[in-house]
């Protein structure tokens, strides 16, 4: 369990790990950036936010990033315009 470890431990195991993870979000978005077609996406703009948040240092991050990817209206809605999830709350229309 990590919370048995130190600092140190815990980065000597799991450093690699998401130093992979890092650089596929950057191979993604630079993929998405070559395309250059302007289209903003909501999915992009959710991802950049979380990437925000990352940054900013205080505890709590992973629920503050849950938030921000999680629908929090509690109304059913009438139509869904797809069958599957998205990953992230596209905007209202």
């Amino acid at each position: 369990m990590a919370s048995n470890m130190t600092k140190e431990a815990i980065v000597d195991r799991y450093f690699l790990e998401h130093r992979a993870k890092v650089l596929d979000i950057a191979a993604f978005l630079d993929r998405v950036d070559r395309t250059a077609d302007g289209v903003s996406d909501f999915r992009i703009e959710a991802l950049l936010s979380c990437i925000k948040e990352l940054q900013s240092g205080k505890e709590g991050r992973t629920q503050r990033i849950l938030n921000l990817l999680s629908d929090q209206t509690t109304e059913p809605i009438e139509f869904a315009g797809m069958k599957g999830a998205s990953g992230a709350v596209p905007p209202v229309s």
